[in-house]
């Protein structure tokens, strides 16, 4: 039985003897800023919103083309009016055209205002997942770290039972205890084995979970920062989130962006005015550049108009469904606003409530150590019974757990009132 204890001790903690790479928090999140595909994402979005804008301002500036070509047959060729028979030669030529939109109905007025609007929406985005990721990473580490506590707090469990193992074998020998006593012992202690084989396994389980936020591919093992901030000031925590969460502020500009949407289907009901330019050369003789001087000019000016007065109803189902686009991302504007509203409420209360738990915690666990040590020293008198002994030991062990577990809930609650508001506290 002992040896099989020792094989499935040595593959539980196998990996955590292996080399592993430790972090700080702050490490850890900006590795996870660089790796995560969340991220990653939202700053592609990003880009491709800064590049729409450029492509929104890009349609106020003319659109220029250039060409250039050269060609030769194998036949001779006569000029008009000319007799003589001239041998095949190379003929060049070359021009330039341009072409711009005067008047489009307002259409890339409302374009650009849509495009700035989608890059706020990105930014505010890219602000709100950087939150998201540090609230995964901060999960992530501080579950790490108290799993490893957990561990120690299974270590000294394991440590107190053996010692009461050790006082009840001897107290049976020397005839002041039943032999019940110490099975019931030797069963403690074996569940307390149990009990730490679990926890080396969830600490395993955290470091692997933490390797993979961060991007390595080793467990990762969380360097623990004794202090634990204070509770902080809330109160304008409500009000700055409602005007300034990433999440209200990525709504309110898709909002806008659909309301430009609005007016760039609009123009569609508008006339389009347009004017361009050409200019091209071509000749035989050899090429001169840079604008081919010798060559015969022929350039051309084009005003343009059109206006579509009936298009099968396509510009009023453009219409509709602009609006409607519009309708909804007003709704969820607002409706983002009161989900924020009620996430800052249910954080700041569990904010509030862990932090309280804490120092509740610290003093059941004074409890339960004195209280340990006083029914120790009953047991070793015969004035208690072995189940009173072992109660105690299990209550010691549960307030350690507790006491472990409630600070780092609070610094998980913390994490989640940053997530929500858009900054550190």
């Amino acid at each position: 039985m002992r040896w099989m204890t020792a094989i499935l001790t040595l593959v539980v903690t196998a990996p955590l003897t292996a080399q592993q790479v430790e972090v700080t928090l702050n490490e850890a999140i900006q590795r996870a800023l660089q790796v995560q595909p969340a991220m990653v994402q939202a700053r592609g979005a990003e880009r491709n919103a800064g590049a729409d804008r450029r492509s929104a301002l890009g349609a106020f500036l003319p659109q220029i083309t250039t060409s250039a070509s050269a060609s030769r047959s194998n036949q001779p060729f006569r000029i008009q009016g000319d007799t003589t028979t001239y041998p095949p030669v190379y003929t060049y030529s070359g021009g330039i055209n341009a072409s711009l939109d005067v008047f489009a109905g307002f259409r890339r007025l409302a374009d650009l205002r849509s495009a700035s609007a989608t890059l706020d929406a990105t930014g505010a985005g890219v602000v709100n997942q950087r939150f998201q990721v540090t609230l995964d990473t901060k999960t992530a580490f501080y579950n790490a770290l108290a799993t490893e506590e957990l561990v120690r707090v299974a270590e000294s469990q394991v440590r107190r039972a053996r010692q009461q193992l050790q006082i009840s074998v001897e107290k049976l020998r020397a005839g002041s205890a039943t032999r019940s006593d110490s099975l019931r012992s030797t069963v403690d202690y074996g569940n307390a084995r149990i009990a730490l084989l679990q926890a080396q396994a969830n600490l395993a389980t955290a470091q692997a979970g933490l390797g993979r936020q961060i991007g390595v591919d080793r467990p990762v093992r969380a360097v623990p920062d004794s202090l634990i901030p204070a509770l902080p000031d809330t109160g304008t925590l409500r009000a700055s989130a409602l005007a300034t969460a990433p999440q209200v502020e990525q709504s309110e500009a898709e909002a806008r962006a659909a309301r430009a949407g609005v007016w760039s289907a609009r123009s569609q009901y508008w006339p389009r005015f347009n004017v361009s330019y050409g200019n091209t050369r071509s000749g035989t003789e050899a090429v001169m550049f840079p604008l081919l001087p010798n060559y015969k000019e022929t350039f051309t000016w084009r005003f343009g108009l059109s206006w579509t007065l009936f298009d099968g109803f396509s510009r009023e189902a453009s219409q509709v469904s602009a609006s409607a686009a519009r309708d909804l991302a007003e709704a969820r504007a607002a409706d983002t606003k009161r989900q924020v509203n009620a996430q800052i409420t249910q954080q700041l209360a569990a904010l509030s409530t862990t932090f309280e738990q804490i120092s509740i915690a610290r003093d059941n666990l004074a409890a339960a150590t004195e209280d340990l040590r006083v029914q120790n020293e009953r047991y070793r008198v015969g004035a208690a019974t072995i189940l009173d002994l072992l109660t105690s030991q299990s209550a010691l062990t549960q307030a350690e757990v507790n006491l472990v577990q409630t600070r780092f809930n609070y610094l998980i609650a913390r994490a989640q009132v940053e997530a929500v508001v858009g900054r550190t506290l």
